[in-house]
């Protein structure tokens, strides 16, 4: 019977094998090729349409870039963060505060890009310290209060020294430069025009993939199979050698790092950040984003928040004409239908997709077996 088991193992994966085109080295490459042209380009596409969807693209990458370190966190670690936003707005004023002429200090981007990450890996720390013995919904109000403590502090830190300029936020913030070559201005280059945000673009998504590439690599490392073991049963993992504290502790550091180079890379766009930019409800939309993907799979993840970031903008730009169509005048605010449909798009996911639209192996064998015990 086993020799007959094995053979039938073998065959089934030769089945599997012949339907899979991606098992083809000449096919995936070709793919790869197909999404790099298509990424390529996109930005040169959405100009066409007016420069505010190559704004939302932006955007969109500054989100990818902070589910997939909030995905170390939640996802791995299995530790809910609510405060994520802090690291975030961490590294957008560390980048502020050294290139702007707040402090009069001008530093060059790839100097504070990687000093913004290091700052807030130590907020990630000290958030991380404390809470070592917490789980669940007690981790999360913690972390919820630090998000929040940090944004009041952003606030007030105007007086009786003015560090953060309050309220009022910091702006001439500096752009990305190389020498005189500045990613804020508009430049003709082989007969196609490339305005700031196009610039901006292309450097996101080299940033954006190399993070991609130190997920992938920490998911399949020692570290991530200790962060995974941490995650379905801290107590076994303790017993198997693993050194929890310090496992948790550098998911905290890795996951804030992310936060904080996105925050800087926020600040540069922008050229103005302030306090408001950095509330509990962008916290929550990155853990949604996360959810919303599928927790644990860096491509659910990704594909989470290109959706939440896209969907909602499309709304915006389609609510408002449709009821003006449709009755002559606007009734109910763009934002609030706009909130209503993502909160019921939420709901629906819970219900019908709890793992998230490309769930990890793991997480939905885990819901599985959850579902046939219950049953």
């Amino acid at each position: 019977m086993k020799p007959r088991a094995r053979d039938a193992r073998h065959e089934t994966r030769g089945g599997m094998r012949g339907v899979n085109i991606f098992a083809n080295p000449q096919a995936r490459w070709v793919g790869v090729a197909l999404v790099a042209v298509a990424l390529i380009g996109l930005p040169l596409a959405l100009a066409s349409a007016g420069t505010a969807w190559v704004r939302i693209a932006n955007l969109a990458i500054l989100f990818v870039f902070l589910s997939l370190g909030l995905n170390i966190v939640v996802g791995f670690a299995g530790l809910l963060d609510l405060g994520y936003i802090a690291f975030y707005a961490v590294g957008a004023y560390a980048y502020a505060l050294l290139a702007s002429p707040h402090f009069n200090l001008h530093l060059p981007f790839w100097i504070i890009l990687p000093i913004g990450a290091l700052v807030a890996c130590l907020f990630g720390v000290l958030l991380g310290a404390p809470t070592l013995k917490l789980r669940g919904d007690y981790l999360a109000i913690v972390t919820l209060g630090f998000g929040e403590i940090v944004r009041i502090f952003l606030n007030n830190l105007s007086q009786p020294v003015n560090i953060t300029n309050g309220p009022q936020g910091i702006s001439r913030i500096d752009p990305f430069r190389f020498g005189s070559f500045s990613f804020s201005q508009t430049e003709s280059m082989l007969g196609l025009v490339f305005s700031g945000p196009i610039k901006y673009y292309y450097v996101l998504l080299l940033l954006l993939l190399l993070a991609i590439v130190v997920n992938l690599r920490l998911q399949h490392s020692r570290i991530g199979r200790a962060w995974e073991a941490v995650r379905e049963d801290e107590i076994a993992a303790r017993a198997m050698g693993i050194n929890t504290t310090r496992i948790k502790l550098l998911a905290f550091a890795m996951g804030a790092s992310f936060g904080g180079i996105a925050g800087g890379m926020f600040a540069a766009i922008q050229g103005f950040i302030s306090p408001e930019s950095f509330v509990l409800v962008e916290s929550v939309m990155v853990l949604s984003m996360v959810v919303l993907g599928g927790m644990g799979n860096i491509w659910g993840v990704v594909l989470g928040a290109v959706l939440l970031s896209f969907v909602p903008e499309l709304l915006r730009y389609t609510v408002e004409p449709l009821q003006r169509s449709l009755f002559g005048k606007s009734i109910i605010e763009p934002e609030v239908i706009r909130m209503l449909l993502f909160g019921l798009a939420l709901v629906l996911m819970m219900l019908y997709r709890p793992a998230g639209l490309l769930p990890s192996a793991v997480r939905k064998r885990e819901l599985v077996q959850n579902k046939g015990s219950t049953e």
